[in-house]
């Protein structure tokens, strides 16, 4: 995180194309999903969306939330993930069937090492530093996007980054 925050402007700006990243990201998920016996509910096709940015950070955001989703989700549950594209908006979403976040911790879940208590269903061994979201939070902020939890607990959480799409030339190019 100290890294990320002290980049300034050498970081790698490009047009990025969304799908594939997500669309091999879950190709190397999978196998980790399927042992775990774990559903990955992709809805296809994914939306073909271009935003601008570093192509390996915005897969790391992507990654991150597509493992915790497949880490906290139990054996038997489904993770669903979707790519949308509305008014020059890029959306990534992905919905797990796990625990839950307790209201009380969900606004803070974004703070550099907040984990949320043991005690509410997530295994010790499943446990990071608490830095993976905080993490993500940086780099969609760095994008010009916005990132949020939706939970109810015993029924899952979801999370949504939000990020401008590349926008349209005159001649009709991107």
């Amino acid at each position: 995180l100290a890294r990320l925050e002290a980049e300034t402007g050498e970081t790698r700006v490009e047009k990025v194309e969304l799908a594939p990243i997500v669309e091999g990201l879950v190709e190397q998920l999978t196998p980790r999903a399927a042992e775990k016996k774990v559903q990955l509910d992709v809805t296809r096709p994914l939306a073909t969306v271009r935003v601008s940015g570093n192509a390996d950070r915005l897969a790391q955001v992507i990654q991150n939330l597509l493992d915790n989703a497949v880490k906290y989700t139990p054996a038997g549950g489904t993770v669903r993930v979707a790519l949308t594209e509305a008014k020059g908006r890029a959306t990534f979403a992905v919905a797990d069937s796990g625990p839950g976040i307790p209201a009380e911790d969900l606004g803070r879940i974004f703070e550099r090492f907040y984990q949320v208590d043991r005690a509410r269903g997530r295994s010790a061994d499943s446990r990071g530093v608490g830095l993976g979201l905080a993490i993500v939070k940086e780099i969609v902020t760095r994008h010009g996007g916005t990132i949020r939890a939706e939970s109810v607990v015993g029924i899952g959480t979801r999370f949504v980054v939000e990020l401008p799409g590349v926008k349209e030339n005159a001649d009709g190019g991107r």
